[in-house]
């Protein structure tokens, strides 16, 4: 047995207490082998309903290794999978994506539907985009937001494709509001809101984050330096009582900069400021360079100068599926409570 398939084996045998949950609770998306932690960085392999998602950042795969890999899965997991090989190692892996190491079947690039707590949702295994449809390090994030979120307006923020607005309306809330720029992702969240007809029906706002959310904290929407204003939806101001922001690393436009490594707080306090005075504000970093603790120290300073002092907080941390030997996760979520 080679070293990695070696490696696989172990990570699964220690997942097969969690898979059981996992099966139990009616969840079949899940990480099966986390490599920056389980022996091979650059690595991924997760399972999505019924495909079976490989992915390597770091350097491309051998073409004989692929099929040991799915092997390996097949056998601990007892499925038959749609295996499927994404190369995400050269500088174009987001638009060139090419069976070249290990060519899928054809049922295996169809739309799929996987599974998370009963809910449903669209799978996709290769697309126009960079990311699966789904997170799935923000699993309990969501079940925190299902199991809490019961009777309450909810503002999804970089909802992506709105996976954690559905939990919220799964979780009995009274309104479910998902924010983001691009219409791609949206369309999948409505495909997911389809795809569970006995949910009540959510918002989609299609919008650049900055001037959405200023508007709504009751803040004067600017531009960038030397940019023109470009067209945007008018909101009213209006608190929510349970906002999630899930920002990514980096982004720019014309409104502003996304950058979670210099400038949390000008994403923060609008969110602040839009969540209301006895509501949560659920608010994550996905940069693995910054420290919990900093970061943590941050967003309570950012709360407190913003006149929104935090009267609890708590961290929800991935799920063992996403081990961290040094209990630094990459990605960090806070719940803030006012």
């Amino acid at each position: 047995m080679s070293f990695l398939n070696q490696a696989l084996s172990v990570a699964l045998d220690r997942r097969q207490a969690l898979l059981a949950e996992l099966h139990a609770q009616g969840t079949d998306c899940y990480r099966l082998f986390h490599g920056s932690q389980e022996g091979a960085a650059g690595l991924t392999i997760d399972r999505y309903g019924p495909q079976l998602l490989i992915q390597s950042f770091h350097e491309s795969l051998a073409s004989d290794v692929v099929p040991g890999l799915i092997d390996t899965v097949q056998r601990h997991l007892g499925l038959e999978l749609l295996p499927v090989y994404n190369d995400r190692s050269g500088g174009n892996s987001r638009i060139d994506r090419q069976d070249s190491v290990f060519q899928a079947s054809e049922a295996a690039l169809q739309d799929g539907v996987g599974h998370e707590g009963g809910l449903k949702y669209r799978v996709r295994a290769r697309h126009a985009g960079q990311d699966p449809l789904l997170f799935l390090d923000l699993r309990n994030a969501r079940s925190w937001v299902r199991q809490h979120s019961a009777g309450k307006s909810v503002l999804n923020l970089f909802a992506y494709t709105c996976g954690v607005g559905l939990s919220a309306a799964a979780g009995g809330a009274r309104e479910v509001c998902n924010l983001d720029f691009a219409e791609g992702n949206l369309a999948v969240g409505r495909e997911n809101g389809t795809l569970n007809p006995q949910l009540p029906p959510m918002q989609f706002i299609q919008s650049d984050y900055f001037p959405a959310i200023r508007q709504l904290a009751g803040l004067p929407v600017t531009a960038r330096r030397g940019q023109k204003l470009p067209a945007y939806p008018r909101l009213l101001p209006r608190q929510y009582d349970l906002v999630l922001l899930d920002p990514p690393a980096w982004a720019k436009s014309a409104f502003g900069t996304v950058d979670l490594w210099r400038d949390y707080q000008s994403l923060l306090k609008p969110a602040l400021l839009a969540t209301a005075e006895d509501g949560v504000l659920i608010c994550c970093n996905n940069l693995a360079k910054v420290p919990i603790d900093e970061w943590q120290e941050q967003v309570l300073r950012c709360a407190e100068k913003a006149g929104r002092p935090v009267r609890e907080w708590q961290v929800i941390r991935p799920a063992d599926d996403f081990p961290s030997l040094d209990n630094q996760p990459p990605l960090k979520t806070l719940v803030l409570q006012f």
